[in-house]
């Protein structure tokens, strides 16, 4: 007979208490099982989409930091193309300044040309007016003198005379003739050389056209790139929020287990929002110091990386603002803003290609150093070394110097802030 221990006619009180008691805890016991099982299994779930989500943030960051050196080549190559536009057109301007001089030698040359046709027949009308005024003349001429006159001796003098007054005026007329050839070959030297001026002239026109179409062609790769990089940030950015969101499930579901969870490494750093960036002091107070030819001297203390940053910053303090310089080389005529940070960085042996602003925006640790400490945005970039900042505005001229002080235009803007590690 089967015994049903819900049955009060077949089991005491005390006896069904004990079997309810029993099928609760049982049943509790299936049910922590059940949801034990499905929180290892939600938490090996969530741990392989992290891990996937985190090979995908490897790539696209990889991806970007690729475009970042694909911009900063077409920055420098943008920068040279515009250098070279730029010595193009002045060649131009001086090849239009030649040809107009050109053309005023030209115009000049034609009117003395003109004045000399002139003279040449004034000369000769003057010679005609000598010999007609001679003939007609009442005087003795020539004729007369060598037709009837008995006096050779006397005539001879008189007919010499007129020789050479006819020679003088003949040689004065070939006079006149030479120069008006030497005027008429100068004219046509001049217009040969205008020719030739106006040549040159469309060449340079020619090749600074090119020049102009090659810089817009890398504008507009540049331009390209940026929008793709954009474009991975945002994933990259997405990519973030689906790591944190997966950590904190994990998290929860750890919790429910009582277990602690685990310190997770993103290997990402959001941007920091610093509207006021001011000077990071070093860890043990000691800052540089700028001297009376604007250069800045590290304090004793300075980490060797410090002092070499430094070092190379001096080295092109004041040099011109020359947007993109810096970029394709290190070394240049000039430097933009990220242009500066990237050389000094170099030179302490803390960056191995330039970057952009943005690209600083990734570069480094996140958070202020102790030493150095790098600001950036998409439009802008600088830093701060041992208490001094190292900016291309409002430092007293347009290309990079040193500061003791922040800029006033900074002051609301959100900054990606970074900095080397260990520094």
């Amino acid at each position: 007979m089967q015994l049903d221990l819900l049955d009060k006619r077949a089991t005491s009180p005390l006896v069904r208490l004990a079997a309810l008691g029993a099928l609760l805890i049982a049943t509790c016991a299936l049910v922590l099982l059940i949801e034990g099982t499905r929180a290892d299994a939600s938490i090996a779930d969530k741990q392989d989409d992290l891990a996937n989500v985190r090979d995908k943030q490897d790539d696209v960051a990889a991806q970007i930091a690729d475009a970042n050196q694909q911009i900063n080549s077409l920055i420098g190559q943008v920068s040279e193309a515009r250098q070279r536009e730029e010595a193009a057109a002045s060649e131009l301007a001086d090849a239009q300044k030649q040809l107009a001089q050109a053309r005023d030698d030209l115009e000049a040359g034609r009117e003395h040309l003109k004045e000399v046709r002139d003279q040449l027949h004034r000369a000769i009308g003057q010679l005609e007016d000598i010999l007609v005024g001679v003939y007609k003349s009442d005087d003795p001429d020539a004729i007369r003198l060598l037709l009837e006159s008995t006096q050779w001796e006397d005539d001879e003098v008189d007919a010499a005379y007129l020789d050479r007054l006819q020679q003088y005026q003949a040689d004065t007329v070939q006079k006149v003739k030479d120069l008006r050839t030497e005027a008429a070959n100068t004219v046509e030297q001049l217009a040969d050389s205008e020719t030739k001026i106006q040549e040159q002239r469309d060449d340079i026109q020619a090749r600074h056209d090119e020049l102009a179409d090659i810089r817009s062609g890398l504008e507009a790769q540049e331009a390209q790139l940026a929008a793709a990089k954009q474009e991975r940030a945002q994933t990259l950015a997405s990519l973030n929020g689906r790591e944190d969101d997966l950590q904190a499930g994990i998290a929860r579901a750890q919790r429910r287990q009582a277990v602690a969870p685990p310190a997770i490494d993103t290997g990402t750093a959001p941007d920091v929002a610093a509207p006021a960036p001011s000077a990071p002091a070093p860890s043990n107070g000691s800052t540089a110091t700028i001297n009376s030819d604007g250069s800045a001297t590290p304090p004793a203390d300075a980490p060797a990386a410090v002092v070499a940053v430094i070092a190379a910053a001096n080295k092109i303090k004041d040099a011109p603002y020359v947007w993109g310089g810096g970029h394709g080389s290190f070394e240049s005529s000039g430097y933009d803003c990220s242009g500066a940070v990237s050389y000094a960085l170099h030179g302490g042996g803390l960056l191995s290609s330039p970057l952009d602003s943005t690209g600083f925006g990734y570069w480094g640790e996140a958070g202020e150093g102790n030493w150095i400490t790098v600001y950036a945005n998409s439009g802008h970039a600088f830093m701060w070394v041992a208490g001094l900042r190292w900016d291309t505005s409002d430092t007293g001229g347009s290309g990079p110097s040193w500061s003791a002080s922040s800029s006033g235009w900074e002051t609301g803007q959100s900054w990606s802030v970074r900095h080397p590690a260990g520094l």
